[in-house]
């Protein structure tokens, strides 16, 4: 039996309650990518093309540091990664999260939260942080989106 791991990102707690309910459906364990320097609600500003992401997604090499490290990633299978659409990707922080760990040999299935933008180019952007693994198509999701529906599409991308 595989392993399973929903590892999230969270900047407003709508895609960590997604996470949680997604954890649920699958029977994985759960891990939060934290910042090392938390987001401010002015660091969130997306109109400001000033703010702190805003200028980490105008350059793609920016990895923002992560606080802490997963130690035993080497005992999952599967590693759901979700997160906000930010400008129609995956914010670069998931990046440095995928980057930090040898990842030869398990499956990425990323899922995102967002309030109107698709998935865009989520994968050709993650694809160069996945070295070794199978990245499967992503989907973003409602916020409101129940274990039932979650289960349902987990079980679809096998």
């Amino acid at each position: 039996m595989s392993k399973k791991l929903v590892a999230y990102f969270s900047a407003s707690g709508v895609t960590a309650k997604l996470a949680k309910r997604l954890a649920n459906a699958v029977d994985a364990d759960i891990f939060e990518i934290k910042p090392e320097k938390p987001y401010t609600t002015a660091d969130l500003d997306w109109t400001n093309k000033k703010s702190r992401s805003s200028v980490e997604m105008s350059d793609k090499s920016f990895r923002p540091a992560v606080a802490e490290k997963l130690d035993n990633i080497a005992d999952y299978d599967t590693i759901y990664v979700g997160f906000p659409i930010w400008w129609y990707v995956a914010p670069t922080i998931i990046n440095t999260f995928l980057e930090q760990y040898d990842l030869t040999g398990k499956t990425i299935i990323p899922f995102a939260t967002s309030g109107s933008s698709r998935m865009g180019k989520t994968n050709s952007e993650l694809a160069p942080s996945c070295k070794g693994a199978i990245l499967k198509e992503g989907k973003r999701f409602e916020e409101n989106t129940d274990e039932i529906e979650l289960k349902k599409w987990a079980d679809s991308i096998r």
